[in-house]
């Protein structure tokens, strides 16, 4: 089952969300701090670097199947053209209506 986008609880998420799906990289870093952080499997990356090769040079797209912590920690199925298909936890600390520090990995 996926949640509709639109009914995602933080609106900062949210927006983000619609970002992912809509290929549109200066949403999504607009909606980042500048001192913005991310880690995937655990790993610290290079946040810019990341964003690019896994999500806006590769086709990314989300799908939310569940979301808690109010909104602030979503299961998805998260798709590239590098990847395929998979399933994915995403962690959002947001502050001030920016995310400050985004962490994912397989779930």
């Amino acid at each position: 089952m996926t949640i509709a986008t639109a009914k995602l609880s933080d609106p900062v998420v949210r927006r983000l969300v619609e970002a992912i799906n809509g290929h549109d990289r200066n949403a999504f870093v607009g909606l980042l701090t500048t001192d913005a952080t991310m880690s995937d499997d655990g790993s610290d990356r290079n946040l810019q670097e990341w964003i690019d090769r896994e999500i806006f040079d590769a086709g990314g797209r989300m799908d939310v199947q569940k979301e808690s912590d109010g909104g602030h920690t979503l299961l998805a199925r998260f798709r590239n053209d590098t990847w395929g298909e998979m399933s994915t936890v995403w962690r959002f600390d947001v502050h001030d209506g920016r995310v400050s520090r985004f962490e994912t990995g397989q779930a």
